[in-house]
């Protein structure tokens, strides 16, 4: 593929692969710009299902425009080949600066800048009737200024679009899987709050809230266990490890309602006018 290319885009680099296709860097002939392709894999493609899946992925994103949200050029099929043309973003997955936090912690100042900016994202798509669905470390992209842009809306579901989930799959990544989606609720806006919540917590302590040796226990932890205080880890503010138990409620109905609502707190809470809570 690589050196390949497809209309006006010239295959430069592979860039990633995902479940749901592989990503390569390109150059758009025509507009002199590198942007990121996403194929469908053809196995894949050749499932309606799947297919449905990718091209829903396509329209959900191209509606989007927002700074925090990776933007979608175009989706294309040639020769039987799919692919979405996306804003490619030079920068790092947040997965990897997560990683390095053992050794070198975040400010909580960056941290409560980076939660804004993913909650600023997820407030756009959550007004467009848009439930991202697969929100974790791996599908934010940080650029070298500080920028944010959620990517990959590859399991989203567009409210009042068409149901094609299959049944008895959980979509979505164990440790950021909140726990109404376990108990085969549908998802809604706070769904994407809980695994902002487990983003937050990790960029805070390096660890995530809900931990097992395998899959299984992994869910049970998410639906029994309380995760251990921010502040047991490192030395956390009152009311940011308020903000973070809140996205974090099992119940749905106790977590913040509206990405909206967190911004608010967390602008608050970067302003100082965010009280502690009572003990």
């Amino acid at each position: 593929m690589i050196g390949k290319t497809i209309l006006h885009y010239q295959i430069l680099e592979k860039l990633g692969e995902g479940g749901m296709g592989i990503v390569f860097l390109a150059r758009d002939m025509k507009l002199g710009r590198e942007v990121a392709i996403k194929f469908l894999p053809r196995q894949i493609a050749a499932n309606a299902e799947e297919r449905q899946r990718f091209e829903i992925e396509a329209r959900a994103a191209a509606i989007l425009n927002h700074p925090n949200i990776a933007t979608v050029h175009s989706v294309e099929e040639v020769e039987g080949e799919m692919f979405i043309v996306m804003e490619y973003i030079e920068g790092r997955e947040l997965y990897e600066i997560i990683k390095e936090i053992p050794r070198q912690p975040l400010p909580l100042e960056e941290i409560v800048e980076i939660t804004i900016q993913i909650a600023e994202g997820l407030k756009a798509a959550h007004e467009q009737g848009i439930v991202h669905r697969d929100i974790k470390s791996n599908n934010i992209m940080v650029t070298p200024d500080g920028q944010v842009k959620i990517t990959d809306f590859g399991l989203a579901k567009m409210q009042g679009g068409p149901r094609i989930t299959r049944l008895g799959t959980t979509f979505g990544t164990a440790i950021y899987m909140p726990p109404e989606r376990l108990q085969g609720a549908e998802a809604d806006p706070r769904s994407d709050i809980w695994s902002l919540g487990v983003i937050c917590y990790e960029m805070c302590t390096g660890k995530v809230p809900f931990r097992g040796e395998y899959e299984e226990a992994i869910f049970y932890s998410i639906l029994n266990e309380s995760p251990e205080p921010m502040s047991s880890v490192r030395e956390i503010p009152p009311a940011l490890e308020y903000v973070v138990r809140k996205c974090l409620e099992k119940d749905p109905a106790r977590r913040y309602q509206s990405a909206g609502a967190l911004v608010e707190d967390l602008r608050a809470y970067q302003s100082g006018e965010l009280p502690s809570p009572p003990m």
